[in-house]
């Protein structure tokens, strides 16, 4: 079974996202457990807490239907070693929101080490030694990710981080299904790790899925790279900008480069069954017809 809907307000408390879901004929969603762009918060009382989980079996929402997003600052492979405690600590409010709340599974985009670029292009040389050292550097955040985690992992009882691949602007790490691997092959415990493939950051970053050709590399290659046992979530998003861009602005369904042919083969596609399926798709206003339009194509 196919689980679509968006990523859906939460204003005036978690408790009425299910219903902002079922609104819009949603059979999944995704939230904010606390305001996104402030470290910290209040904590989840139990009236919240029960009137989420009441809402979620009002209008038919299991955890299986939901995934959760963290807080855009949040930056696990921060080379400093202040932020990066910051990070930690506040990723770790938001799994434990999560276990208050009943919920599987906390989306988080991997990290970004930060460096300035400066390579002169006209010399050889320097260009050799800074790839190197991006390499080394990529390398080492990589691992500083991974070192989050498992801190947070060790702290919750069962909320699974799940890293979402990016676009790969700037410094930010996680573009490519290696970097994804890496991490993952340094957690400690595998069965608390998953992964959520957003369309338009895949396509920017240089994964056709815009061809039938294409697409089916794309996921072969996911396969044998990361495995579909990790996949937890897909954020649905058409592509404002070009293949391969390394820029992330998302774009409605059909109107942006990479089309409509994109999302009738993942509903098509039983390795999609019964995960998140989640627009982000810039104009909410939308959302109801795309979603229609997500569902006409699973039996058409």
């Amino acid at each position: 079974m196919k689980y679509i809907g968006s990523h859906v307000s939460a204003a005036g408390g978690v408790q009425n996202a299910p219903i902002n879901a079922y609104n819009i004929g949603a059979t999944a969603f995704a939230l904010f457990t606390k305001n996104q762009r402030q470290w910290t918060a209040p904590p989840l009382n139990n009236e919240i807490i029960d009137a989420f989980k009441d809402n979620c079996i009002k209008y038919g929402y299991t955890s299986s239907q939901i995934l959760a997003h963290d807080s855009y600052l949040i930056n696990l492979g921060h080379p400093q070693s202040d932020a990066l405690e910051k990070s930690r600590r506040a990723f770790l409010d938001e799994m434990i929101r999560c276990e208050q709340l009943g919920l599987n599974t906390l989306n988080f985009h991997p990290g970004s080490y930060l460096n300035k670029e400066g390579v002169n292009s006209n010399k050889k040389k320097l260009q050799a030694d800074s790839i190197t050292t991006n390499k080394t550097v990529e390398k080492k955040c990589l691992k500083t990710i991974a070192d989050s985690l498992n801190w947070v992992i060790s702290k919750t009882q069962s909320a699974i981080p799940v890293i979402e691949n990016t676009a790969g602007q700037g410094t930010n790490l996680g573009f490519k299904f290696e970097q994804i691997a890496e991490i993952i092959e340094q957690i400690e415990d595998k069965t608390r790790i998953g992964v959520c493939i957003d369309t338009c950051h895949a396509f920017s970053a240089g994964y056709d899925l815009k061809s039938e050709e294409g697409f089916n590399q794309t996921w072969h290659k996911f396969e044998s790279v990361i495995g579909f046992k990790y996949l937890k979530g897909m954020h649905l998003n058409d592509s404002k900008k070009p293949f391969a861009s390394r820029v992330d602005r998302h774009e409605n369904i059909g109107d942006g480069s990479l089309g409509i042919d994109l999302f009738k083969r993942i509903m098509a596609d039983s390795r999609f069954d019964g995960i998140p399926l989640i627009l982000e798709t810039p104009d909410e206003t939308r959302w109801i017809e795309e979603i229609k339009l997500l569902k006409s194509f699973i039996n058409g």
